[in-house]
C-alpha cells in the first residue's frame, strides 16, 4: 500500500455525509469536516469496532452511532465517551488515520504513500471533468488490462461509430486513452483502485469539460460502455481461479515520539510550534495561536491546558481556548502580569510571532461533563481560557448552560469575537465590587438540583467565595469543579517521612526542603507533573496507608478527607509514611 491510490470522488463528500471506502482490503471511513479537510480513517470504533461510516458528521467530529464515542477532525483523536462524562480519554484513543489529497475531481489516500500523488499532464490544466465511477468483480490487474482494450467517442460524436481510440500511457493501476474522429479527439485518464482482491473500482477523467449542453451525454455514453466493459472483464474473471481475498493488518497508533529534549525539571516538551498568531485581545491580554511544525497537534477537550517552556528557561501553564473541532492550531491567552517570576512577561513582551516553541501535550485535570441538566460556568478574568471551551463544545452540543464572565469593563473582556458568537449564552458582569461578587454568585448558586454541575475559574478570593456560597446553598463538593491559577498557600516542606512505593517494591525517604516529586525522580521513578505547585493535579497518585497533609489546592474537601489521593509536589505526610500505589 506504498502507492497512492484513489478512494473517493469529491462528489462523494458532501458537507455532514461519511462515505464508506476500501482499499486493498481496508474499510475506510471517508468524511469532510467543515473546514474542508478531508479525513480518511480506519473504518472502526476503537470501541466494539462498529463502522464509523454510518456514524453521524457533525462537521468538526464523526460519532459512533452505537455508544456514541466522539472523534476530532484531523487527529482521529477520541474527544468524549458518553459512559465516562466526567473523564477526559487518554490520549492514545486515537483511530488511524491516512493521508488525504483531492487532485483531478478524487481523493486519493493510501498506507505511508510514497512520493507526490499521481501527476497526469492531460489533467493539469485544471478542467478535467469526472466520469461516474464503476465497481468490477475483478482484480485491479485484469481490470487495467481490459481497459487498455476500451473503446468510445469523442465528446459531441456519439452517434458515429468511426472513432479510433489509442493507448498513449500505461502503468500498474492507470491507463491514458484518446479517441479520434474526423478533426475531434477527447482523452480520457481511468485510475483503478485496488479495492480487494477481486474488487476494483474504475475512476475516469476525461482531460476537457464538455459544454454545458454535452456533459450529461458525455456521463451517459461513457456510463453505457463502461457497463458493457465491466460485463467482459467480470466474465473473465469468472473463467480465472479466484483469488486469495486481501486482510488489512489491525494495528495500534504509534506516539509520535518527542522531538524536543526533556527540561532539565523532567517535564516533557512533546511537541514545537510556531506562534503564528499574537495580538492584543483584552486590555493586559496577549492571544497566541500556536501552529504546530511537523505533526499535527494531539487531540483535546475542553478544560486543557499545556506547558509552555518559555525562552528564559521557565515552563508555564495555559489553558486551551479551542472550541470543537478547531484541531489546526492551539490557542492560548496570556494575561500581562508585570510582578510575575517571569513567564508571563516572557510571552508578552518577548515572543514575537514567527518564533518557535516548545509545548506539552494537553493535560486534562478540569474535564467538563456533558450530562449535566444545567451547567453554569463561572470566569474571573483571565479564568475565562478554559470556560471558553467549554462554553463552546455544550453551545455545539446544544446543551442547557450560562457562562458568567466576570471583569473591570468591556476592555478586559478577552476573546471578544468567540464571546459575540456564543450570544445569549455569555452574561457579562462588569465592574462589580468584592461584596458585588459575593451577592451575585450567592444568587447564581442559589438552587442545587442534582443534574446541575458548576464550573469556577479565576483569581484565588473569587475561587474561595463561590466554593463557599455554593458549599452553604447545599452544592455537593463533587458538582463543584474549580481550577486554581496557582497555589497561594504557604508550603511547609519542614518534615521528613517514609514513602513506600507498593508497586515497585521501593522505600524511600523524604527528607525536609525535599517534594515527594523530586525524590522519586532523583531515585529513577518517573512521574508525570506540570505546574508543580499544588494547583492543576498532573502528580496525583493513590495513597493506599498513611495519612497526607494536604498542601495543595486541586482536591476538594471532601477528597481531602477521604486521604486516599496526594499531590506529590507540593503535599506531604502528617503520619510517620505513607504507601503509595506506585
Amino acid at each position: 500500500m506504498s502507492l497512492w491510490h484513489p478512494v473517493a470522488t469529491t462528489g462523494d463528500l458532501p458537507h455532514r455525509h461519511t462515505f464508506h471506502g476500501k482499499l486493498l482490503g481496508r474499510e475506510l471511513a471517508v468524511w469532510r469536516a467543515d473546514d474542508d479537510f478531508v479525513n480518511v480513517w480506519e473504518n472502526r470504533c476503537l470501541h466494539r469496532g462498529v463502522r464509523l461510516s454510518i456514524g453521524i458528521n457533525d462537521g468538526r467530529e464523526l460519532q459512533c452511532q452505537y455508544h456514541g464515542w466522539r472523534y476530532a477532525n484531523r487527529t482521529a483523536g477520541c474527544t468524549y465517551i458518553p459512559a465516562h462524562p466526567a473523564d477526559a480519554p487518554a490520549q492514545t484513543i486515537c483511530n488511524r488515520t491516512f493521508l488525504a489529497v483531492e487532485r483531478y475531481g478524487l481523493v486519493w489516500s493510501g498506507e505511508d504513500p510514497l512520493g507526490e500523488v499521481p501527476s497526469v499532464a492531460v489533467l493539469d490544466d485544471g478542467s478535467a471533468f469526472g466520469l461516474r465511477s464503476i465497481s468490477v468483480n475483478a482484480s485491479a490487474e485484469l481490470t487495467i488490462a481490459h481497459l487498455a482494450e476500451y473503446e468510445f467517442q469523442p465528446v459531441g460524436y456519439f452517434d458515429d461509430a468511426s472513432a479510433t481510440v489509442t493507448a498513449d500511457a500505461r502503468s500498474e493501476l492507470s491507463v491514458t486513452l484518446t479517441s479520434h474522429v474526423h478533426d475531434a479527439a477527447s482523452t480520457a485518464v481511468f485510475f483503478v483502485q485496488p479495492v480487494d482482491a477481486d474488487v476494483s473500482v474504475i475512476r475516469g477523467v476525461l482531460s476537457e469539460t464538455p459544454a454545458d449542453r454535452d456533459q450529461i451525454a458525455t456521463l451517459r455514453h461513457h456510463s453505457t460502455e463502461l457497463a458493457r466493459l465491466r460485463e467482459r472483464i467480470e466474465a473473465d474473471a469468472a473463467s480465472r481461479p479466484a483469488p486469495t481475498p486481501m486482510v488489512a493488518t489491525i494495528e495500534q497508533v504509534p506516539r509520535a515520539l518527542s522531538a524536543v529534549a526533556e527540561a532539565p525539571t523532567g517535564r516533557k516538551a512533546e511537541y514545537r510550534v510556531v506562534v503564528a498568531r499574537k495580538w492584543e485581545t483584552a486590555e493586559g491580554v496577549a492571544g497566541f495561536e500556536l501552529e504546530p511544525v511537523g505533526d499535527p497537534l494531539p487531540t483535546y477537550q475542553p478544560g486543557a491546558h499545556i506547558d509552555v517552556h518559555l525562552p528564559n528557561g521557565l515552563i508555564r501553564q495555559y489553558s486551551l481556548t479551542n472550541g470543537p473541532g478547531e484541531g489546526t492550531a492551539y490557542r492560548i491567552g496570556v494575561k500581562h502580569e508585570p510582578g510575575s517570576r517571569g513567564g508571563s512577561s516572557c510571552l508578552y513582551e518577548t515572543v514575537r510571532e514567527g518564533d518557535v516553541l516548545a509545548i506539552s501535550a494537553p493535560r486534562n485535570n478540569f474535564p467538563l461533563r456533558r450530562d449535566s441538566v444545567k451547567t453554569i460556568l463561572v470566569a474571573g478574568g483571565i479564568g475565562i481560557t478554559p470556560l471558553l471551551a467549554m462554553a463552546q463544545t455544550l453551545a455545539k452540543d446544544g446543551l442547557d448552560y450560562k457562562l458568567h464572565y466576570f471583569a473591570q469593563t468591556d476592555d478586559h473582556l478577552a476573546f471578544a469575537p468567540i464571546l459575540d458568537r456564543l450570544g445569549d449564552g455569555v452574561v457579562r458582569h462588569l465592574g462589580l465590587s468584592p461584596d458585588d461578587t459575593g451577592s451575585t454568585l450567592t444568587r447564581l448558586l442559589a438552587e442545587y438540583d442534582g443534574a446541575y454541575h458548576v464550573y469556577v475559574c479565576g483569581p484565588g478570593p473569587m475561587l474561595e467565595a463561590a466554593r463557599n456560597i455554593a458549599a452553604d446553598a447545599g452544592w455537593p463538593d463533587d458538582a463543584v469543579h474549580f481550577e486554581y491559577f496557582k497555589n497561594t498557600t504557604e508550603v511547609d516542606d519542614s518534615s521528613t517521612f517514609e514513602i513506600s512505593l507498593a508497586r515497585s517494591a521501593l522505600t524511600l525517604d523524604v527528607p525536609s526542603g525535599k517534594t515527594i516529586l523530586e525524590v522519586l525522580r532523583d531515585n529513577g521513578v518517573p512521574m508525570p507533573s506540570s505546574c508543580e505547585q499544588g494547583a492543576c493535579g498532573t502528580c496525583s497518585v493513590n495513597v493506599l496507608e498513611g495519612e497526607p497533609d494536604h498542601q495543595d489546592v486541586h482536591l476538594n474537601n471532601s477528597e481531602k478527607a477521604a486521604g486516599n489521593r496526594i499531590m506529590t509536589c507540593v503535599s506531604r505526610a502528617k503520619s510517620a509514611g505513607l504507601v503509595l500505589d506506585i
